[in-house]
């Protein structure tokens, strides 16, 4: 491998969010690590990449189970001799429940997806990156960190809010190998997440209307796009952003201060 070349681990990189950072990060260079339970998916963006000249490997894997993780990156690091940065992006929306008709089955799968699997992420990668430093880049939300109205989000709300403690106190024990660790918190972004969310029918009965005459996205009218993410993913991986460190970044378009 070249000398400079970055090395980079991303969850959840066969659709979405993952995938636009994906195609990002290699455009600029940077060898890059598909992580994803959907193979044949990300298998697609590994072809975009190498059509387009980047270098990609794909490995299906299982985020809440430490040893898919572990093996991913061991492949990894077989493959290209490190990793510099990590995106712990993969999670689910989970069931949408009230919290007193929420089984504790729903909960356990968001929590073991969404908080176990970004430990496990980011637990398996640090004896490669403390190496040399980096980035670890863990994807939260605006739910549970500045947004508290979405109904039936309890489990996934308390998911996200998790992330970010769990990302400021890696942050000061990472610091002493120079690896930077931050948040981002993506509001509406425009993915096909929403079609993988199962609603409860009792959640009715626990939302609470709220009415905005001009819109609740006030900066553009309308959802993210996958790429804006990628810009500030992009940035967070670069050396531009070498001072911040424990810091969650909120990435919506102004729509969670009006629904806060």
């Amino acid at each position: 491998m070249k000398k400079g070349i970055q090395v980079v681990v991303i969850t959840g990189a066969a659709s979405g969010i993952g995938r636009a950072c994906a195609l990002r990060l290699a455009s600029k260079g940077m060898y890059v690590g598909l992580l994803d339970l959907n193979e044949s998916e990300a298998m697609k963006v590994q072809s975009t990449i190498e059509l387009n000249g980047g270098k990609a490997r794909t490995i299906q894997c299982d985020i809440a189970k430490s040893h898919d993780i572990q093996q991913a990156n061991e492949k990894i690091v077989s493959k290209w001799g490190k990793v510099d940065v990590v995106c712990a992006n993969a999670g689910i929306a989970g069931r949408l429940s009230p919290i007193d008709s929420m089984s504790e089955e729903e909960w356990d799968t968001t929590m073991s997806v969404n908080v176990k699997g970004t430990f496990l992420t980011v637990k398996h990668a640090i004896p490669y990156v403390k190496k040399q430093g980096g980035s670890i880049i863990i994807t939260s939300s605006v739910s549970g960190n500045r947004m508290f109205s979405q109904a039936g989000f309890a489990a996934y709300s308390t998911s996200k809010a998790s992330q970010v403690a769990f990302m400021k106190m890696a942050a000061l024990e990472l610091a002493k190998y120079k690896i930077r660790v931050n948040a981002i918190c993506p509001g509406a972004i425009e993915t096909n997440i929403g079609e993988s969310i199962e609603t409860s029918p009792n959640v009715k009965k626990v939302e609470i209307p709220i009415t905005f005459p001009e819109g609740d996205q006030p900066l553009e009218h309308g959802p993210g796009q996958p790429e804006q993410v990628a810009d500030l993913v992009e940035f967070l991986a670069s050396n531009r952003s070498s001072h911040i460190t424990g810091t969650e970044i909120y990435i919506d378009g102004g729509e969670s201060l009006l629904r806060g």
